[in-house]
């Protein structure tokens, strides 16, 4: 993977993962009737995204650590959920170990010789 991709891939998949948030707890299946305060859980990944979009390096670093927090609520909500909530899960399991990987490609291809 070149670096340009794996850059590429750690945008995209971020921001789908912010878009993900929202729309699940505001619409597509929140905890309450009317939206969720869960919508908040994006806020990290907003702090991330100037960052990410901008290649700093230690915005990789300290983001790749911040994902496994959303990989591990989805495999909560994965088994816990039903219906189209389990789907969504499983939706933010796969988009965290995308940005996962490609920051992790991200960092290794850029790292100071």
């Amino acid at each position: 993977m070149t670096t340009r991709l794996a850059y590429l891939a750690a945008c995209a998949s971020l921001i789908a993962l912010i878009f993900l948030g929202i729309a699940w707890e505001l619409r597509l299946a929140p905890i309450q009737p009317g939206g969720s305060a869960l919508v908040f859980k994006v806020l990290p990944l907003l702090a991330a995204l100037f960052g990410i979009l901008h290649g700093k390096r230690y915005t990789y670093k300290w983001s790749s650590l911040l994902i496994l927090l959303y990989f591990a609520e989805g495999l909560v909500r994965s088994t816990s959920d039903h219906g189209i909530g389990q789907w969504l899960a499983i939706a933010e399991i796969g988009l965290a170990v995308s940005f996962f990987a490609a920051a992790v490609t991200f960092l290794r291809q850029t790292r100071p010789q």
